[in-house]
């Protein structure tokens, strides 16, 4: 008796395993995935050097640390801390508002403390630039910093008040301090920082990928079982 082949089955290639298409299909998503992990970093340019994006927070940086002396806003770039929160939510920066003042880690402790890892200009100072405790942030040895410019070994304003009447969080890039200071008395420098990303890429994210090469794996294994 003849048995009947289909003329889309070659007689020479096993019915049970994936087609070799489809295994190239999954090594080339299972490459994407290793190639977009390793090539994240912590600090990313944006909007042509303007600002930095950190990866780790989420938010972006303007890449000049005093941008109200260089933009004209202020002589010195030295404000009050009303005036410099008022400065930092009027700011257009290619096209992108919602800037503000960088948040402080008000769990850190009171005084004057150390290694406060959480507030976004901490984790900027210790974590990113790798700077350690009593040390001028311009001390920085991480290819990071060359991403910045008019950086002040000073303080800088934070955008949460302190536990005392008329005070407000400062962090101090002179020796990676965070403390009180009284915003109605004394002037410091700001650094306009944003929530989320600007300008960056539309490469999917490690997660997304991993998601596709499951999807992938899991139609490869479908066929298996139609086939086999």
């Amino acid at each position: 008796m003849k048995i009947f082949q289909p003329t889309n089955q070659p007689t020479n290639q096993p019915t049970n395993q994936p087609t070799k298409s489809n295994l190239a299909l999954i090594a080339l998503l299972l490459a994407g995935m290793g190639c977009t992990s390793t090539a994240s970093a912590a600090l990313m340019s944006r909007l042509g050097g303007l600002a930095v994006y950190d990866t780790d927070f989420n938010i972006t940086w303007l890449a000049d640390a005093n941008y109200a002396k260089t933009s004209g806003y202020d002589a010195d770039g030295l404000m009050f801390w009303d005036s410099a929160k008022s400065w930092a939510a009027g700011l257009n920066v290619g096209g992108y508002t919602g800037w503000r003042l960088p948040n402080a880690d008000t769990a850190c402790g009171t005084g004057l403390v150390y290694n406060c890892i959480n507030s976004e200009l901490g984790h900027l100072y210790y974590t990113e630039l790798g700077v350690t405790a009593g040390n001028n942030i311009t001390s920085s040895t991480s290819p990071y910093l060359a991403l910045f410019s008019n950086v002040k070994n000073n303080v800088y304003w934070n955008s949460t008040l302190s536990s005392f009447p008329g005070g407000a969080w400062g962090f101090m890039t002179n020796d990676g301090s965070q403390g009180g200071t009284y915003a109605l008395a004394f002037d410091h420098y700001s650094w306009a920082v944003r929530s989320g990303d600007v300008g960056g890429s539309s490469v999917p994210e490690p997660g997304i990928l991993i998601l596709i090469g499951i999807g992938a794996l899991a139609w490869a294994g479908t066929r298996y079982r139609r086939l086999g």
